[in-house]
C-alpha cells in the first residue's frame, strides 16, 4: 500500500508526538509563493517557488513570503539544533571539532581527519559509524577519490562529524550504540525535546534523513526561531557555543569554497546552515533570521533568496553583493540571472 504526505510511517509510529493545530504545524501541501524569476534575455524563463520568513530581534515576523507555517523537513539545516542536544548530553567539544559535529561538509582531508579524532576522543573507530557510505560531497575533492580508486567510505559521507558526536554522545551517557540512530534511543529523544524547545513547537513528523539519522518535521518558522534563538544565547552556553564554533571554523561546517562558509565571513557574526531540497537558515547575534525553503529543492534559487532575505532583514546589502546568484549563460557569455521576486527587495531606508 503506498502511503500518502499525511500518512505516517509505521517504523516511528511508536515515537510519534501528539500533535495539534496548536502545538504543531499542519502536515499539508505548502502554499509556496513565488520567490525567484529566472531571467534569460530579459525574459521570465521559468519561476522558483517557495517561503521565505525575516524574523527582527524581537522575535517577530518581519516578512513572509508563502506558506512560513506548514510542516515541513529542515534537513541538514537542523544540524546546529542537534549539536546543542549533543552538548546539553555532555559532550566535551569546541572550537572546530564542534563545528565539524554541525557539519554538512564537503569531504576534505581535514574533514575526515576531525571525524577520526572524535571517534579516537571516544575510543571507538569508523566501523561503529551508522551513517550510509558515500564519496565526497565536494566534486572536486570526489573527482580526486575517484582518480584514486577510493570506494565510498562512512568518513567521507557529509554527515560523518555528526554521527561521530552522536557516538561519543551515547558512549558518556552509557546509551547503546548500535541503536543510536533509532528514533526510540535515549540520544535522539534529546535531541527531539530539544528541537521542540528551540523551535518553540512540538514536532508533526518523525523519518529518516539521507545520513540515516531521525529528521524531525518542523515549520520554516520554527527553523528560524531556533536559529535566533542559538545565536542570541549568553555566552558559554551550548547554544552559544555551537554559534561560536561553526562562525570561526566555517569551513569545517562546511567546505572550502562552499557558499555557507562564504556567507558567514561575508557578513559579521552570522551564524547560517544549509540544507538539501534548498533549505537556508541564518540569525544574527541580535536575534534577527532568516529561514528559505525552495520548492524544487534548487540551489540556483537557495542563495540569492537567502541573501535577500537577510538584506530585507537589515543586513547592509553591499556585504552580500557575491551571493546574487551565478549568471545564466548563453554561448558561454551572460545572458541572464536568477533574481528574486521584488517583494524580497531591501525596504527603502527613512529619510
Amino acid at each position: 500500500m503506498t502511503r500518502g504526505p499525511a500518512d505516517p510511517d509505521p517504523r516511528f509510529q511508536a515515537v510519534m508526538y501528539s500533535s495539534s493545530p496548536a502545538d504543531a504545524p499542519a502536515v499539508r501541501e505548502p502554499l509556496h509563493a513565488p520567490v525567484a524569476h529566472l531571467i534569460r534575455g530579459g525574459v521570465v524563463e521559468g519561476i522558483h517557488y517557495g517561503s521565505v520568513v525575516v524574523l527582527g530581534a524581537d522575535g517577530r515576523v518581519q516578512f513572509q513570503l508563502g506558506d512560513i507555517e506548514a510542516a515541513f523537513y529542515p534537513r541538514s539545516a537542523v544540524k546546529p539544533l542537534q549539536a546543542v542536544a549533543m552538548l546539553r548530553a555532555g559532550l566535551p567539544l569546541d572550537g572546530e571539532l564542534l563545528s565539524l559535529a554541525a557539519a554538512s561538509h564537503s569531504g576534505e582531508e581535514r574533514h575526515l581527519a576531525g571525524t577520526r579524532r572524535i571517534l579516537e576522543l571516544a575510543g571507538l573507530a569508523e566501523h561503529h559509524l551508522r551513517n550510509v557510505p558515500d564519496m565526497p560531497f565536494d566534486p572536486v575533492v570526489r573527482d580526486a577519490w575517484v582518480r584514486e580508486g577510493r570506494l565510498p567510505s562512512r568518513l567521507a559521507q557529509n554527515c560523518s562529524g555528526k554521527h561521530a558526536a552522536m557516538l561519543w554522545t551515547a558512549r558518556l551517557n552509557g546509551w547503546s550504540l548500535d541503536d543510536y540512530l533509532d528514533p526510540a534511543h535515549p540520544l535522539q529523544q534529546a535531541v527531539a525535546a530539544t528541537v521542540e524547545e528551540l523551535t518553540g513547537q512540538r514536532v508533526a513528523r518523525v523519518t529518516v534523513d539521507g545520513c540515516g539519522a531521525p529528521l524531525f518535521s518542523i515549520s520554516l518558522h520554527g527553523l528560524a526561531r531556533a536559529l535566533a534563538r542559538i545565536t542570541s544565547a549568553a555566552p558559554g552556553t551550548p547554544e552559544a557555543r555551537v554559534a561560536d564554533a561553526m562562525r570561526e571554523h566555517a569551513e569545517m561546517a562546511s567546505g572550502s569554497g562552499r557558499d555557507v562558509a562564504a556567507l558567514m565571513r561575508a557578513v559579521p557574526g552570522l551564524l547560517a546552515k544549509d540544507g538539501f531540497e534548498g533549505v537556508q537558515v541564518a540569525a544574527l547575534p541580535d536575534g534577527r533570521a532568516v529561514a528559505v525553503k525552495i520548492a524544487d529543492g534548487a540551489n540556483r534559487a537557495r542563495v540569492p533568496v537567502a541573501a535577500a532575505a537577510l538584506a530585507r532583514a537589515g543586513v547592509d546589502p553591499e556585504l552580500l553583493t557575491e551571493f546574487a546568484g551565478e549568471p545564466l549563460l548563453g554561448g558561454g557569455e551572460p545572458v541572464g540571472c536568477v533574481r528574486p521576486v521584488r517583494a524580497l527587495d531591501p525596504l527603502p531606508l527613512a529619510a
